[in-house]
């Protein structure tokens, strides 16, 4: 079945209650990233113990957007505009907890500077915030803004990634323009419930490992902006615990919590 909501944890665990040892759900940053720091009360439920990983597939970059009539062509630009105007230092998400929340407070932890987060309730009011004037800067998945940017209302500066994407690879990193460590992707993958059986879990690795291995699957993954970033079951899990680390100290600076 498919169940939306709670970050993906709604999904992890309805595929648990089935207990069918066949049932399985995507994950990613926020369920399995953010989310175990976010959530508090999960009545006992733990993502990484509950729901593991069984591979990962792919990742979608955030792009650092502006609205195109500002004076704002790079990251040192924009840093300059929230020295200059503290109070105008704001940029928006599409909800609290996500990777453009988190990924604009580690933004500005990084930077030495204080930015304010402003959720809206979806990405099409986050972009528009910013196409409105009404916050200064998002951090969100480059496919969302993409039509805005080549409309040229939106002006594109930076990748949240460490390497450049290989869909776009014209904008620079936000490494490259001075963000020391700044690297954000939005990935995903599939997880299980615990019980499922090793062989199960083997065969859908395997075969999911040789889809984004196939051409087709790689040109249609571009063309929704995301690119195959292949992980086995034991290192997903490794990688998934590291993210959980990693994002645990941003989400306890930001004050972010859902109930």
């Amino acid at each position: 079945c498919h169940r939306r909501g709670g970050g993906g944890l709604v999904a992890a665990e309805a595929a648990i209650l089935a207990n069918d040892r066949h049932s399985f759900t995507v994950n990613h940053i926020a369920s399995h990233g953010i989310g175990p720091s976010l959530y508090r009360n999960r009545g006992g439920f733990d993502p990484l113990r509950d729901m593991p990983g069984v591979v990962r597939f792919a990742a979608m970059p955030n792009v650092l957007i502006v609205r195109s009539e500002l004076p704002i062509h790079s990251v040192a630009d924009l840093i300059g505009t929230i020295r200059a105007n503290p109070s105008k230092a704001n940029f928006s998400s599409a909800s609290a907890g996500t990777s453009s929340h988190l990924g604009g407070i580690l933004f500005g932890q990084i930077m030495g500077v204080e930015v304010t987060h402003v959720p809206y309730r979806g990405t099409a009011p986050s972009l528009s915030a910013v196409l409105n004037g009404e916050v200064l800067f998002n951090i969100d998945n480059a496919p969302t803004s993409r039509p805005h940017v080549l409309a040229g209302s939106l002006r594109a500066i930076a990748v949240s990634t460490a390497k450049r994407a290989t869909t776009m690879p014209e904008l620079p990193t936000m490494q490259e323009q001075g963000v020391a460590g700044f690297d954000v992707a939005s990935w995903y993958g599939f997880a299980a419930p615990a019980a499922t059986p090793r062989p199960v879990i083997d065969r859908l690795a395997s075969v999911v490992l040789e889809a984004v291995a196939d051409p087709a699957i790689i040109g249609r993954l571009a063309e929704i902006g995301a690119e195959p970033w292949p992980l086995g079951t034991d290192d997903y899990n490794a990688f998934m615990r590291e993210e959980v680390a990693r994002w645990a100290p941003v989400v306890r600076a930001s004050g972010a919590s859902v109930d």
